[in-house]
């Protein structure tokens, strides 16, 4: 039985694997999503500070409270991972290290790239068709608002692809391991609403679909885009990161 949607790694060599890929310091604070049957959680802890564990499914709280008693670094949150405030989390982490739960992978990034300024790294496992849309580039079918929102604040890299074989009970697709890397803040709120309200129509331009979305009218935006160098008429999965980002500051100077 899947408790939850969650899928458990059973290999040990790709668990010793992750937590070197990870590649955590003495003063990190970790923060694992999904800490399931503590697999990852047991590895992480003598090699940290600190590691907040976070786990909705209460059938499990057994097997993660015995790693708690053995390590006193370790914090156990019982709950909803998207409903818990990450920003009072004390200390505050700086990395991420988790098997995220593919139900969440993607709102789980993106929260803990919004609600943690203080997290310089993320190594976590995905789903295959997570992993290449994180790092899908313009033009590409798979690029679309989390693409743009998760590279507007970091480097995304694939370090392994994963098999859907090491996992208890056996899901129907493979999975990655990823590494995002920080180099900026995440994307101010009006940002974020704009990349999301352009790809909300995918099959119309930028304009015309910001516009439906309840954005700026079209005519704006056309003026905006022809100021910036590139074509009215483009769609949003045509323009890069970096371009989302001077036209949020073009149309908000008008």
């Amino acid at each position: 039985m899947v408790r939850l949607g969650q899928n458990f790694l059973t290999d040990t060599n790709l668990l010793d694997a992750i937590v070197r890929d990870a590649a955590l310091e003495p003063n990190d604070v970790v923060l694992e999503i999904g800490g399931g049957e503590g697999a990852l959680s047991e590895r992480i802890a003598p090699l940290v500070s600190h590691l907040h564990t976070i786990e909705i499914d209460q059938s499990l709280a057994g097997e993660l409270e015995e790693i708690a008693a053995r390590h006193a670094n370790v914090s156990l949150i019982r709950g909803d991972a998207m409903r818990v405030r990450l920003e009072r989390l004390d200390p505050a982490p700086t990395t991420v290290t988790s098997n995220l739960p593919y139900s969440i992978a993607t709102p789980a990034i993106l929260k803990t790239i919004e609600e943690l300024p203080g997290v310089r790294s993320w190594t976590v496992m995905v789903q295959h068709e997570i992993a290449e849309r994180l790092r899908s580039r313009p033009g590409s079918r798979e690029y679309g608002a989390p693409s743009v929102l998760v590279q507007l604040a970091c480097d995304v890299e694939r370090l392994r692809a994963i098999d859907r074989a090491v996992f208890r009970p056996r899901p129907r697709v493979d999975s990655a391991l990823l590494r995002l890397v920080r180099r900026r803040p995440a994307a101010p709120v009006a940002l974020r609403r704009l990349v999301r309200e352009a790809f909300a129509h995918r099959r119309k331009s930028l304009a015309g679909s910001l516009e439906l979305a309840g954005g700026p009218p079209r005519e704006a935006t056309r003026a905006a885009l022809r100021q910036l160098g590139l074509d009215e008429n483009v769609r949003a999965e045509a323009l890069a990161p970096s371009e989302f980002a001077a036209l949020a500051e073009r149309l908000e100077a008008r």
